[in-house]
């Protein structure tokens, strides 16, 4: 039986970039024409949420979320969330009518096709080079100035060890929400990792759930402060999760 349910399970893996690839290249030309200048970018962001959906809906998956407040149209925010799943990704897109980058590791540009446009529209960070922070911060910057929100997981990545429910926050996020004087909204994916984790043999379709908080003023916060604004969002995605 387990080995009926793991060939089953990797089949469903098989399907995920399977699906991933035939979405992607259904929308290729328009994805394709809408990189082309960055002016046109929400155009692309409206592209990425019909795929975001096509690939939930298509993994069998069902969004369920909650919100506590609505964002308002044309106001940019940090969006921070827990990172556990690929599904991560397409559900952060689901949730936000809002355009937003995604600040992520340079590793996923490698992957075919969706590498393509992920490396054309994402900001790429080498988490290993300092520098690369460094561009990261600008980028942001620039993105932040033309009215887009940023989308950062502050774990700075997947834990190795799955048994770890929330890693500890890296300051990114917050410093550029101070900087910016623009509020952080945190998210919490609170089924998203027992659904579609890393490991290949786990995982099944149903009901992926989300509570997307209120936002958080950084309105006359101090940079010698964002220890205590990182703790204070670390402590709102993790008593979410313990919930």
């Amino acid at each position: 039986m387990k080995f009926i349910f793991n060939t089953l399970r990797l089949c469903w893996r098989i399907w995920f970039y399977l699906w991933m690839l035939i979405v992607i290249l259904l929308l290729f030309p328009l994805l394709l024409l809408t990189t082309a200048r960055e002016k046109w970018y929400p155009r692309f962001y409206q592209l990425a949420r019909i795929w975001a959906t096509a690939m939930i809906y298509g993994m069998g998956f069902y969004p369920k979320l909650k919100f506590d407040s609505l964002f308002e149209k044309g106001k940019s925010y940090v969006l921070t969330a827990n990172h556990t799943s690929m599904m991560d990704i397409m559900m952060m897109l689901y949730l936000s009518k809002n355009p937003f980058v995604f600040v992520g590791k340079k590793e996923l540009a490698k992957l075919p096709i969706f590498g393509f446009f992920y490396k054309r529209t994402c900001i790429l960070v080498d988490r290993s080079d300092p520098e690369s922070r460094r561009a990261v911060f600008e980028a942001s910057n620039k993105r932040i100035k033309t009215g887009l929100s940023i989308c950062i997981f502050p774990e700075g990545g997947i834990p190795d060890d799955e048994n770890i429910m929330l890693d500890e926050f890296k300051d990114g996020a917050f410093r550029l929400a101070i900087e910016h004087q623009i509020p952080i909204i945190p998210i919490t994916f609170q089924s998203n990792k027992k659904r579609f984790p890393y490991t290949v043999f786990r995982g099944s379709p149903g009901v992926l759930k989300a509570k997307i908080n209120s936002p958080i003023s950084t309105e006359g916060i101090l940079l010698q402060q964002k220890r205590e604004l990182k703790n204070k969002i670390r402590n709102i995605i993790l008593s979410d999760l313990q919930t």
